[in-house]
């Protein structure tokens, strides 16, 4: 093996692991041997969007496709990382647009067509997700993924009778799947089944406790002084309820929460004690990191995502309930 593919295949590797500095350093050594490389800087994207550098890695897809304008793998990249976290969602379908003219196989044409309805739906224009979803190959597929994919972008759609049979079987043929769960334990609720909606939650929650973090992600430490931060970038109308509050930072929510109907995936949950006669409500705030940052995708966006939820949960708890109570945020 020369050394230019040893330290491409090492990049790859250590990237897999989730080690994005690791695939950074090896994809750099190999820009050196061949700097017009489209492999190479469809690797460097890989590693940069892993490392939260959304930006960074969007430079590099462009790259790698501007050298290959027939880069498949870079095009469906470039489009993933446009809808989040960047959330250009009309450069995306825009991307998703050029790769289909490239793709061959049923696998290829799905690809594509998914990560298009993924932007609408992020964009809000669902009628063009749903006529979107009617390019789809039938199938069957032989990556047992993509039930789980067309099986969620049904559920997105508000169409769980579609989506229910698929995620249904994702979730049974890849039980450590989390997100296969927890699409499951979404179907299960809509149907009404509160029981068999826990019992999956409960197993995506204790998937998702054993995910690791994202390389970028902060310590506890710094993490609870950001979410004090935000708490004082709030508006003055809603910072009288939580500006005073107990903060507690947590990974994700607890079994008895998830129980409790709380979802497993929620950013924030306030708990309001009961009002002592003639006082201001207040409240105990629960941040759960790592949805936190699931939302967030990149570092840069922390306190963006954390100042949309407690913007949403403070109003809906203290401004428009007329009984304060626990409440959840999705």
């Amino acid at each position: 093996m020369d050394q230019f593919t040893a330290h491409k295949e090492r990049g790859w590797d250590l990237a897999q692991k989730g080690d994005a500095s690791g695939a950074i350093a090896c994809a750099r050594r190999a820009l050196e041997i061949d700097p017009n490389n489209p492999e190479v800087h469809n690797l460097l994207g890989f590693a940069s969007a892993l490392d939260g550098e959304a930006e960074e890695a969007l430079e590099h897809y462009r790259q790698a496709i501007a050298i290959d304008e027939t880069y498949f793998e870079a095009m469906l990249n470039a489009a993933e990382v446009l809808i989040h976290p960047i959330g250009d969602w009309d450069a995306a379908i825009a991307q998703c647009d050029e790769a289909l003219d490239y793709a061959e196989t049923d696998e290829e044409i799905a690809d594509c067509v998914l990560l298009k309805v993924d932007a609408f739906v992020a964009k809000g224009d669902i009628e063009e997700a749903k006529r979107a979803m009617k390019l789809i190959p039938e199938g069957p597929f032989d990556n047992q993924t993509y039930v789980f994919l067309i099986g969620r972008a049904y559920y997105e759609l508000g169409d769980v009778e579609r989506a229910a049979p698929l995620i249904e079987e994702a979730a049974r043929k890849d039980p450590s799947h989390a997100d296969s769960q927890y699409y499951l334990g979404l179907v299960r609720d809509d149907q009404g089944d509160v029981r068999g909606a826990t019992e999956a939650f409960l197993r995506a929650r204790s998937l998702d406790l054993v995910h690791p973090a994202p390389p970028w992600a902060p310590n506890p430490e710094v993490f609870a002084i950001i979410v004090r931060s935000v708490i004082e970038k709030l508006d003055a109308v809603l910072a009288r309820y939580v500006h005073e509050a107990e903060v507690y930072v947590v990974d994700i929510p607890g079994a008895e929460f998830v129980v409790d109907g709380i979802d497993p995936r929620t950013l924030l949950v306030l708990d309001s004690p009961p009002l002592v006669e003639g006082g201001l409500p207040t409240a105990r705030v629960f941040v759960y990191q790592r949805n936190v940052e699931r939302a967030a995708g990149t570092v840069d966006l922390l306190e963006e995502t954390l100042l949309a939820a407690l913007e949403r949960e403070v109003t809906a708890v203290f401004l428009e309930s007329p009984a304060p109570d626990k409440r959840e945020l999705n």
